[in-house]
């Protein structure tokens, strides 16, 4: 029989990693309400309000916006799903492992995948991208707006007036930029997006935040086939999102009290001052890792505000550091993926995680233990102090 820990209470830790970030007292409190059906009226009333504040945070007027049941990746398939039929033609740009996903997930729907590469680090070159989608006539583009596995941020203008000529769909990766980094869907014409609530939303995981415009809905009603993910299909996850409230699953509804908490809780800042605040500190961060004498590894003109790239110095055992953090700070940041694993960190400042303190308590703790390590470096408090300002 398996013995079961009466006691278990789970460390109380700053999450300064690629996700999830910590979430506010307010949100766990809201999770923690009673639970009623998904049919109950009380919880009707609050899906409709959840929606809108969906809205004024993704920046869009889009009727269907909604919260997927399922992680950020379930929102990736979902709006592929939907939108792609087997022989139609995708380009994607890929400059980490969330374009490499992406073409995973097209091709899993039979579409032919264009990939436009980059590397890792970089930008996916926009007019490539253009050039591309001059070329194939895709009936969608999809790119990275924020790269978790590389802490870039991709600029949209170029590829969307493109994707636009051509007469496609543009479908934006926002996973960790929504509610932490500027982000306009209806304004830059985005026609697709979805995120998770793990990162700048700081809501635990569980749910993914899509939304569609009038576009992409008439490229659904136009399919000739079902999707292939029944439980993913928004033909009747909208009915039930919508006035008609036609049963599909059963919403997890819990989670979606948490959700509309976290999305109060960035009304109640405003959306431009909690960009700011996101930027801000992560200025303050990189300014200290450089002074200290450390390399950042993203393209300097396209760093995330919500996740900053380390590259690891010589005599350093990466993995060993983030255990001492971990352990003995209490203190979670995460390793490289793919190519650059053991080669950077990924440093997260999301959501309620998105501090001063958080800037100055990352900054001491790594100074410490690499010279624990023998690495010598500078002290860069200072640094992140003046990049604060008052």
């Amino acid at each position: 029989m398996t013995e079961i820990n009466s006691n278990w209470n789970p460390a109380q830790r700053v999450l300064m990693g690629p996700g999830p970030s910590n979430v506010h007292p307010r949100v766990l409190q809201g999770m923690a309400q009673w639970t009623i059906g998904h049919l109950d009226p009380q919880f009707l009333a609050l899906m409709d309000e959840t929606m809108g504040l969906m809205r004024t945070v993704f920046q869009t007027q889009n009727p269907l916006t909604f919260p997927v049941s399922g992680t950020g990746s379930a929102g990736m398939e979902t709006t592929f799903v939907n939108l792609l039929e087997p022989g139609d033609r995708v380009v994607v740009g890929v400059n980490g492992v969330f374009g490499e996903r992406m073409c995973d997930v097209a091709s899993r729907c039979g579409a032919e995948v264009r990939r436009v590469e980059a590397p890792w680090g970089r930008i996916v070159d926009p007019e490539a991208m253009a050039q591309a989608i001059r070329e194939v006539k895709p009936t969608l583009v999809a790119i990275v707006h924020a790269e978790t596995s590389t802490g870039v941020l991709q600029p949209l203008q170029v590829i969307q007036e493109a994707t636009h000529e051509a007469g496609a769909l543009l479908l934006v990766d926002c996973v960790t930029s929504l509610g932490g980094v500027d982000l306009r869907v209806d304004e830059w014409k985005i026609d697709v997006a979805y995120s998770g609530t793990q990162k700048c939303l700081s809501c635990p995981p569980g749910l993914a935040p899509v939304t569609f415009g009038e576009r992409a809905l008439e490229r659904f009603d136009r399919r000739t086939s079902k999707p292939q993910s029944w439980y993913l299909d928004i033909g009747m996850i909208r009915r039930y999102w919508s006035g008609e409230r036609l049963y599909h699953h059963t919403a997890p509804i819990n989670a979606i009290y948490g959700l509309r908490e976290a999305l109060r809780l960035i009304v109640e800042e405003g959306l431009e001052n909690r960009i700011a605040r996101h930027t801000r500190n992560a200025a303050a961060l990189r300014a200290g890792v450089e002074a200290m004498g450390l390399q950042l590894f993203a393209q300097a003109d396209a760093r995330l505000p919500s996740l900053t790239t380390v590259c690891v110095p010589e005599g350093c055992d990466e993995a060993a550091l983030r255990s001492t953090l971990l352990n003995e700070f209490d203190l979670e940041i995460g390793g490289g993926l793919g190519p650059v694993k053991g080669k950077v960190w990924r440093v997260g400042l999301m959501g309620d995680t998105s501090t001063p303190r958080n800037v100055f308590y990352f900054l001491s703790c790594l100074e410490r233990i690499l010279r624990r390590q023998g690495v010598m470096v500078e002290n860069g408090l200072a640094a992140a102090q003046e990049a604060l300002g008052d």
